[in-house]
């Protein structure tokens, strides 16, 4: 069991979980635990000195809060030199092989390699009485190399509404990373604030540099109306486009207002009255009135349909998705759709909900109605994504042809 606690040491939020920690050290013993420290030593670069007061004083108040740490990670700028370990270790009460460097680094997925180098998976063994054992590395060596051996670079836009924070999209962001280091390219997010850009206008001319379009998940009418002229540029410019959830939804609205010509149409999430409500509460979520924590979450299974790109890209009937949403495609307007293109690709179990949708005259316009960031992996790139930017690099390639660069 691992148990991360954030935070600075000292604060009065941390204070019960470290005392919860303190107490599982004393029941399951020494030997049976490990109490990892992670604390910045900042490098003044004036002067050429790395300072480790800071980490002296947090272990200093651990130690007055019962717990004594057994391995120390030290995050710096850059490779902590043996002086600064002796110091650590001396001052902190740990044995100098136990205080691990974590400098920066070029590419994220390289620091199990450097742990190793540091020599954290042999005091992790010898700590718990281990039986010895040799690391199989190649993995995550082949995975970094992915990373470093890139010739290309695509530019991905990502309307939405939190751009402002673009944490707020961090398992999207990364997803983007594992398939482009996939397909030897690296990835550009141009990020698009749709409440400060909400005409087709404004749209068209952020759009003009991309290569693709991540049409972000999210809630509310904030920005809506920004990320529905997103996707139309999308329709009319040949874009590939990959909708997130809420922008699943918002792209069918952008389609059913300028392709179907259904002039209001929207999710009753922000228009209750439309006459067009493309998207609405799933049936049983009418039913509740304290909705709380009542949305469809999880995994559930995605049944998809045979001689559609979703197919291709998944090359299988039957897929397993995690979901967070409340409001859904509407069936029998999506019926209509269908005779100007717009297919439903993938459904629920029972055949009633439907979780993909895809634009069959568009080279790679695709919905969904689920996260499959959730499940993308730096050795094993999510299909969905992987089709993004293959489509995004096939886009360019097109695109400066027409431009004559």
């Amino acid at each position: 069991m691992l148990v991360e606690i954030g935070g600075t040491v000292g604060d009065i939020e941390a204070s019960p979980f470290l005392e919860a920690v303190r107490q599982l050290v004393s029941e399951l013993g020494h030997n049976n635990t490990a109490v990892v420290h992670v604390t910045l030593v900042p490098y003044i670069k004036s002067v050429g000195e790395f300072k480790t007061k800071p980490t002296q004083h947090s272990v200093r108040t651990l130690q007055s809060l019962g717990l004594q740490p057994n391995i120390m990670i030290c995050r710096a700028e850059q490779p902590l030199p043996n002086s600064a370990k002796e110091k650590i270790a001396l001052f902190c009460n740990v044995p100098k092989e136990r205080v691990i460097s974590n400098p920066d680094i070029p590419v994220t997925y390289q620091l199990p390699l450097s742990f190793e180098d540091e020599g954290l998976g042999t005091t992790l063994v010898n700590h718990f009485g281990l039986e010895k054992r040799e690391p199989n590395t190649e993995t995550w060596t082949k995975i970094v190399k992915s990373f470093k051996s890139v010739s290309e670079k695509v530019v991905i836009a990502m309307p939405g509404k939190y751009t402002t924070l673009g944490d707020s999209y961090k398992s999207i962001n990364q997803a983007l990373s594992h398939a482009a280091a996939a397909c030897g390219t690296q990835i550009e997010i141009k990020w698009i604030e749709t409440e400060e850009r909400a005409t087709e206008e404004c749209l068209t001319e952020d759009l003009s540099d991309v290569d693709g379009v991540l049409l972000t998940p999210g809630f509310g009418e904030r920005g809506v109306e920004g990320m529905i002229c997103a996707a139309n540029v999308t329709l009319q410019s040949n874009i590939p486009l990959l909708g997130i959830c809420y922008g699943a939804q918002l792209s069918t609205v952008a389609f059913a207002r300028n392709v179907m010509g259904w002039k209001g149409a929207h999710t009753t999430e922000v228009d209750v009255d439309s006459l067009y409500p493309v998207v609405d509460l799933m049936d049983e979520q009418k039913l509740m009135d304290d909705k709380g924590g009542t949305m469809r979450l999880g995994g559930h299974d995605v049944v998809i349909v045979k001689g559609t790109r979703l197919h291709e890209l998944y090359k299988t009937d039957i897929i397993h998705e995690r979901f967070r949403h409340r409001y859904h495609l509407i069936d029998r307007y999506l019926n209509k759709m269908d005779d100007k293109g717009l297919r439903v690709s993938a459904h629920d179990s029972t055949g009633r909900i439907i979780n993909a949708i895809e634009h069959v005259d568009h080279p790679f316009w695709i919905g969904v109605q689920y996260h499959p960031e959730f499940k993308s992996r730096p050795d094993e790139p999510h299909p969905l994504y992987l089709g993004l930017i293959r489509a995004a690099l096939e886009y360019k390639m097109v695109r400066g042809k027409t431009s004559g660069t």
